[in-house]
């Protein structure tokens, strides 16, 4: 046999094995080689999720609030500009700011420096300025954040009138209520959001027909109760997400919400009960601002 012909058989029995693996891979996982792929903007989230950026004890909680299928939910898109309100420690910041730097704009609120309006004065300065040095000591991946100082409920304008494409928020509703000032951010954001714009809401979820106060004492709000609040603000309710629900929460501790991971303020007393409980049950929800709408 000629070596032509040994070489022409070769590249037959290459040719198949080819069109038989090809016959037999996943779709997804060919689709995964395109650097055009669908996939790709999920690829990229995940990999920020799991960056090592975020601090150990940031990552382990990642089983408890599922960041990339909130985020998802909400329909949260890399050329996107966000506004974070009160970003706390930066928890999700740390995922957002370099998820947007590339095409998009992270905007975040945080209390201005010496402001002797909000209540919790000396707590609430300590929390700015913690999440300034945070933002300031890793220019790398929060080097294009703009944050926004605010001192609610007199100065809340988020951004621009109708220039940003999403809001979110994380589990700070019932601080909001407590401080007598939901209203005023419900219409901060909803001035700030383009028609069409989304908010996105995670919050504690209490049983239903919790009261007013007991929600203020506890932490857990009432589901119905934050849907018919942001809607009186002129939003639209979308849908919402069982991704961040947990049954085991039972909502009756002393010490509310705060009983539960991460905080644990009870200290050592019923620790693995309430460790073996996990974080809170949430209310994940989504809202947009209609396409007619007009700011007034």
């Amino acid at each position: 046999m000629s070596n032509s012909v040994r070489c022409l058989g070769l590249l037959k029995a290459l040719v198949l094995t080819w069109l038989v693996l090809a016959s037999v891979i996943p779709p997804s996982v060919l689709a995964d080689q395109n650097p055009k792929s669908p996939n790709l903007e999920v690829t990229t989230l995940q990999s920020i999720i799991s960056s090592s950026h975020r601090s150990r004890a940031n990552r382990e909680r990642d089983k408890f609030r599922h960041p990339a299928q909130t985020l998802e939910f909400f329909g949260l898109r890399p050329n996107m500009t966000v506004v974070e309100l009160w970003p706390g420690n930066g928890w999700y910041t740390e995922i957002l700011a370099p998820y947007l730097a590339p095409k998009g704009q992270l905007r975040v609120t945080n209390f201005a420096p010496n402001n002797s309006d909000v209540a919790s004065v000396v707590f609430q300065q300590k929390l700015a300025l913690a999440f300034q040095q945070k933002l300031e000591a890793n220019p790398e991946v929060f080097g294009k954040v703009k944050v926004v100082e605010i001192t609610p409920p007199n100065k809340l304008t988020l951004a621009p009138d109708n220039s940003v494409d999403m809001v979110v928020t994380f589990r700070n509703i019932h601080n909001w209520v407590s401080a007598g000032y939901a209203e005023q951010v419900y219409a901060a954001a909803y001035k700030a959001l383009k028609p069409g714009g989304i908010l996105g809401v995670e919050e504690h979820r209490g049983k239903p027909g919790i009261s007013l106060e007991e929600s203020i004492k506890t932490g857990y709000m009432s589901e119905d109760g934050v849907i018919a609040a942001v809607e009186k603000a002129g939003f639209k309710f979308v849908g919402k997400s069982e991704i961040n629900a947990n049954p085991q929460d039972t909502k009756d501790y002393p010490a509310g919400v705060w009983a539960l991971p991460p905080t644990l303020r009870q200290g050592q007393k019923d620790r693995q009960r309430f460790l073996s409980i996990g974080e809170s049950d949430r209310m994940t929800l989504k809202f947009i601002k209609p396409e007619a709408a007009i700011n007034q």
